[in-house]
């Protein structure tokens, strides 16, 4: 294997071949779970170099896990343990971040590497969005990474993240690595052809196939019905699993073709408070099922979340308030080498959390007056943002449903509302943090990434005694009008998380919820055998990222039926 990482440094330049465990440990570590050793990080910064890489480890045999900003929430992008059977191999793709606008700015070619927010600031002048614009993209989150896994995002009339139009490598039942041009656009015939005129942008001719879809354009009308028995939106749902789009790391991504939105002018947020679930549900059906404008978002907070995140993502929050979404990465990629060297020298990996924290509880009160009022008064909160056509409709309907014996609302100056959506995206980032400054008290988190059928009216979860007992704490947040929930429990010292989360989940299915709902299997859930059957169809030797969904590392997908715990 050292000839292969020696290639590497010849395809790629040493300074971009990572080995041992403080170089590569921002890359093999998960930004929740996941960790394992590998044999090297490989940085290519061209297409061309990703190919050459990629040819290496296919003619070695080795198992590559392709990464972009390793910002997943299931350990998807990172190694899981030492069990695997080949030597690990993780290509990270930020470095080619090349994004090229198309069709007048209706669609963009986006390289493996280009992150939302990246995408968000070309798009900006244009008058024009991507698929997400809060949320992922706050992380640094990559493009790429959101169609792979089907991330949903906040934004009601987009849905999953996805294209049938993409760039990739596959290796075929052979072992042969194989390059597919389904971008719809005229690049040539020989790999390093058709990937030297990508990264030069050069595009050719550009083809407006009717045939294949940049985006998810079914889901403005799927989400509107509320008395279907099924989610809204889940990542076993075989209705969005094509080629690039769902294929959670089986395939290396090179390049993918999407569409874009026209931006919203003057849209309006409203802030809902109340203390009974049925009513923030009969909210959610009338607008969904009888409003003339679908709303831009509609995200709930639970009071436990809320301070959660007001207590524990306050410097998040004044981070992302101050130096925007484009430095999350550069801090994400220091906390990551101070916590290695405080772990090599025998401190942990929270002496950093300890420090932001203590720095975070001096910082000045960071979230509106009304917010905290409605906090004290009220557990429910939907915050609901509407285009500026729809204001008006909405406006009126709340106003004949409140003021109401349990709930109330207030209309957003513009302050508030960026307040709001920036409070709601802290709250993943505050559980971490919690969990990290209460090691001593908190085992582990057991985060659920949920989606309830779009006719469920008892949404909100009351969970048996018997499990409250061992929690610490727990978190609800979500997007509301898609009846998707993070679910979070801080598990108490010494009790299993793994025995919690079967529990958990056993409830949950009595409730007919479907799960992940946006974050994709990882190693965290248990795929279904037909979305299994379809990463199968895609990479038959199982060299792309095995062992998603619970699979079977193995290579040729070897035991998949009787391997114990799908391994």
């Amino acid at each position: 294997m050292d000839a292969l990482v020696e290639a590497f440094r010849e395809i790629v330049g040493r300074r971009h071949v990572l080995t041992g465990a403080r170089a590569t440990r921002r890359y093999r570590k998960g930004y929740r779970y996941g960790d394992g050793p590998v044999l090297a990080v490989v940085r290519p910064g061209r297409p061309v170099e990703q190919w050459r890489v990629l040819q290496r480890c296919a003619d070695a045999g080795v198992i590559v896990i392709s990464q972009a900003a390793n910002t997943g929430l299931t350990g998807g992008s990172t190694p899981d343990g030492d069990s695997y059977d080949r030597p690990v191999v993780i290509i990270n793709t930020l470095r080619m971040r090349d994004i090229t606008v198309i069709a007048d700015g209706r669609q963009v070619v986006c390289q493996a590497g280009a992150t939302l927010e990246q995408l968000e600031r070309r798009l900006k002048p244009l008058g024009r969005e991507p698929h997400s614009v809060i949320g992922s993209s706050c992380i640094g989150a990559s493009v790429a990474g959101g169609v792979c896994n089907n991330s949903g995002g906040s934004l009601v009339r987009r849905g999953p993240a996805y294209t049938e139009l993409a760039l990739f490598a596959q290796i075929d039942a052979t072992g042969r690595l194989v390059l597919v041009n389904h971008l719809g656009i005229e690049l040539g015939t020989e790999p390093e052809e058709i990937l030297g005129r990508l990264e030069r942008g050069d595009l050719g001719t550009i083809r407006a196939d009717q045939n294949r879809v940049a985006s998810d354009r079914e889901y403005h009308t799927h989400v509107r019905d509320v008395d279907d028995d099924t989610p809204a939106r889940f990542n076993d749902d075989p209705r969005r699993h094509y080629e690039a789009s769902g294929s959670a790391g089986h395939l290396a991504v090179f390049a993918l073709r999407l569409d874009t939105f026209a931006a919203d002018d003057g849209p309006v947020t409203f802030y809902i408070g109340t203390n009974d679930p049925a009513e923030l549900e009969s909210i959610r059906r009338h607008l969904l099922a009888h409003f003339d404008h679908l709303p831009i978002a509609g995200e709930y907070i639970h009071a436990t979340a809320y301070d959660l995140s007001r207590d524990y993502g306050k410097d998040l929050f004044w981070f992302l308030n101050r130096f925007g979404t484009g430095n999350i990465p550069k801090a994400f990629a220091a906390k990551s080498w101070f916590d290695g060297l405080t772990e090599a020298i025998g401190l942990g990996s929270f002496v950093s959390d300890h420090i932001l924290q203590w720095f975070s509880r001096r910082l000045p009160p960071h979230l509106p007056e009304r917010m905290n009022r409605f906090r004290r008064d009220y557990a429910h909160h939907f915050v609901l943002k509407t285009t500026a056509e729809g204001a008006a409709e909405a406006r009126a309907f709340l106003e004949s449903r409140f003021p109401s014996e349990t709930g109330a609302f207030f209309e957003c100056s513009e302050t508030e509302a960026h307040a709001a959506f920036l409070h709601r995206f802290a709250i993943g980032g505050a559980v971490v943090r919690y969990r990290a400054v209460h090691a001593r008290t908190v085992e582990g988190i057991v985060a659920l990434d949920i989606a309830l059928p779009r006719n469920t009216r008892d949404w909100f979860e009351t969970l048996p005694a018997e499990i409250e007992a061992d929690l610490e704490a727990k978190m609800y947040c979500g997007h509301f009008l898609c009846h998707v929930f993070h679910q979070e429990y801080l598990v108490r010292r010494g009790v299993d998380c793994e025995a919690i989360k079967a529990r958990l989940l056993i409830e949950l299915d009595r409730r007919g919820a479907r799960y992940p709902a946006e974050h994709n299997f990882g190693h965290s859930y248990r795929a279904g055998e037909q979305t299994l059957d379809f990463y199968r169809s895609i990479d038959p030797t199982n060299s792309f990222n095995p062992g998603i969904g619970h699979a079977t590392k193995r290579a040729g997908w070897e035991d998949h039926a009787c391997c114990e715990n799908g391994r």
